[in-house]
């Protein structure tokens, strides 16, 4: 059986359609215009070839289209849903955010309810807006020891539940940016018990299923929806990502058509045959090539716990006596012991040392390893590292990772706030009271503090002009200062 699974998924079947159609040298007069690469700009061309752009092709029997696939689309999309153990997977061409939007429209009418962590990605806020739903939010949990944050607890999630009966869905993040898995099976289980839809947003976890290893994905857990960014972590290229489904509480035939009503109706070619070379690479080669990349991030990890003293990285065991888990190929390097910030390590290793990592904030780096890493990239990482800690030293701060209680009141629906002209500016230590008509992000810790339809606090505003008195960017702020916030006037 085992075999025959390999057998099967050794095929690539959109890759080879597409290989085929190139070495026709097929005459275009098709989109795009630049014709198989003829126009390409020349220095583009010169570096990267010409084979490549006679993939670039539009939609037309022998390549199948995106939206209504009946040929090699529909046969790699048949092949990804038995990779991962699913009823249907969808290629997505917009990346995991358009997924989340999609996980959204396809599970929850207009007026439904949702409970939601408020550290999920900004694309939530875009399917709460845009499906219409009210967002039940979770207050994420603040450790200020290892300075980040947590996700979801299944606690957090069963109190929501009891106080909130009538939720339609549960939405988790899991991993989390730095790897974090919550309890995730024991979640489900809880949801499912009680009929409610769990929607997961897997972007950095498209990996898991591959190596033993590693945290159990949503897709083997028993989510409903599960959306996971192909190009994050396996060998796809950038935008390429993956819907999951598996529910018998939601109407397949509905998630088809949001997920094609969202969609570009010229998708790039190139992005939707590296995603069926992905999965044929992950399910043939994935299991060993993850054993290397686990090998060298734990070697990394315990490098520069034992040999850089200003720095740490928090470990597995570490996680889980949290009632956590972790997916240690992530790599989260605690700089505050340096008195720099991780932005400005950050920096020095882009321009000294051409390493670049994927995220930093006041607190910390964030390394991650994909398919593609390699244990010759950790060491240039950890030398880099030590060297950064030999040169430069700053002066040691009080920084503290918080953030206010936003335990608010939900007055209006997002979407009715979003899409409504009855609103003004008033000074940000006025508008207390007043119904948020806007979203304000502080980076860190990445969480949105206001969205709209919420009320404003005394303790958001003494926050946020905390955080504005620091020279904190707050995304969604217009200017360079955060002066003023606005709200809803009707």
């Amino acid at each position: 059986m085992k075999n025959k699974f390999k057998t099967l998924q050794s095929k690539a079947p959109l890759f080879d359609t597409l290989m085929a159609h190139a070495k026709r040298d097929v005459v275009s007069f098709h989109c795009p215009g630049h014709k198989n690469g003829r126009s390409i700009d020349k220095d583009l061309k010169n570096y990267t070839g010409e084979e490549v752009f006679k993939f670039d092709v539009t939609v037309f029997d022998e390549v199948d289209s995106l939206h209504d696939p009946v040929g090699p689309i529909k046969k790699a999309q048949e092949l990804m849903a038995e990779a991962y153990g699913v009823k249907n997977s969808f290629f997505l061409v917009n990346g995991t955010s358009v997924g989340n939007i999609a996980m959204f429209l396809a599970a929850c009418e207009p007026g439904d309810s949702i409970i939601v962590s408020r550290s999920s990605h900004k694309s939530i806020m875009a399917g709460v807006i845009l499906s219409g739903v009210w967002p039940i939010w979770i207050q994420p949990k603040i450790d200020q020891n290892l300075d980040l944050f947590f996700n979801s607890s299944y606690e957090q999630i069963k109190d929501a539940l009891d106080r909130y009966p009538e939720a339609k869905a549960v939405f988790i993040t899991n991993p989390t940016y730095n790897g974090i898995t919550t309890e995730l099976r024991k979640i489900i289980d809880l949801c499912h018990r009680r009929k409610k839809i769990v929607l997961v947003d897997e972007a950095h976890g498209p990996h898991l299923v591959f190596n033993k290893q590693f945290p159990e994905s949503a897709v083997n857990a028993g989510a409903d929806l599960c959306v996971q960014s192909t190009h994050k972590i396996l060998s796809a290229i950038s935008q390429a990502s993956v819907l999951h489904f598996n529910s018998k509480l939601i109407d397949v035939n509905r998630v088809k058509k949001v997920v094609s009503m969202l969609q570009t109706t010229s998708p790039n070619y190139l992005t939707l045959a590296s995603m069926d070379l992905a999965r044929r690479q992950a399910v043939l080669n994935g299991s060993e090539m993850f054993d290397n990349v686990i090998k060298a991030a734990e070697w990394g990890r315990t490098y520069i716990n034992s040999n850089i003293s200003s720095m740490k990285c928090f470990t597995r065991k570490d996680i889980q006596a949290r009632g956590y888990d972790l997916d240690v190929t992530k790599l989260t390097v605690n700089v505050t012991k340096t008195g720099l910030s991780g932005y400005e390590i950050d920096n020095i290793l882009a321009k000294e040392y051409n390493i670049q990592v994927d995220y930093s904030d006041i607190f910390n780096l964030v390394a991650i390893m994909g398919i593609g890493s390699n244990k010759s990239d950790v060491e240039s990482f950890v030398t880099a590292l030590k060297e950064i800690n030999k040169k430069y030293h700053g002066k040691q701060k009080n920084w503290s990772l918080q953030i206010p209680s936003l335990s608010t009141e939900m007055v209006m629906v997002p979407r009715e706030v979003f899409l409504s002209n009855s609103t003004k500016r008033v000074a940000l230590n006025k508008a207390v009271g007043h119904v948020a008509a806007q979203t304000l992000t502080p980076y860190p810790p990445g969480i949105p503090v206001l969205i709209p339809g919420e009320r404003i606090t005394k303790e958001i505003c003494d926050y946020l002009m905390d955080m504005s008195s620091k020279n904190i960017r707050i995304s969604g702020q217009e200017g360079d200062k955060l002066r003023t916030v606005k709200i809803f006037t009707n």
